[in-house]
């Protein structure tokens, strides 16, 4: 696997080694000794998602606070995703900073997300099925999150604004300006 730092510290995009034959292909997805080793300290994943989604379908900028924070490692089955993460860590240098990556079917990237991040994605492709590993269970009183179209933050979607599909609970985030502190 190749692994790729990210501008944000502690972010990165994992590329695995793929065998290709006749038959198909085959790559390893997951290694606990693998990843930790990139990573650089050990994470134990308790939790597997998914989601099936349609073209323009948004979903986040999602966290977890306190206590209940979760690192994620994600990766598209099918489709095509753009993947973003915005950094909520007050002590960091790229505080309010996000990056953005492509994760389709077809590259087999995975995006590592520690705790201490928003997490979002939009749908590029007709369907996606987003799969995402998290080092902590998901606790309702402790969900919070960030406005997509957060005119500070700038993220560039890939879709005009008014073209997403947008659910009113992540209508109703707030813009980073106006969030009360997230603890990390």
């Amino acid at each position: 696997m190749t692994i790729t730092p990210t501008p944000l510290e502690g972010c990165i995009v994992i590329t695995p080694r793929i065998f290709n034959d006749d038959r198909g292909y085959f790559f390893e997805s997951y290694n606990t000794q693998s990843f930790n080793k990139a990573v650089g300290y050990e994470v134990n994943f308790v939790q597997d998602n998914q989601s099936y989604s349609t073209k323009g379908v948004f979903r986040g900028m999602h966290l977890q606070r306190g206590e209940h924070a979760q690192a994620k490692l994600v990766r598209v089955t099918k489709g095509e995703v753009l993947d973003v993460a915005v950094d909520l860590r007050k002590t960091s240098p790229t505080y309010g900073q996000h990056f953005s990556v492509k994760l389709s079917e077809e590259n087999h990237q995975q995006f590592f997300i520690p705790r201490g991040f928003a997490h979002g994605f939009i749908v590029l492709s007709d369907i996606a099925i987003f799969q995402y590993k998290c080092d902590n269970y998901y606790n309702k009183a402790s969900e919070g999150g960030l406005h997509y179209a957060d005119p500070d933050l700038n993220i560039d979607w890939g879709m005009p604004k008014d073209e997403l599909l947008v659910s009113e609970k992540d209508l109703e985030l707030p813009f980073l300006k106006d969030a009360a502190d997230f603890g990390f």
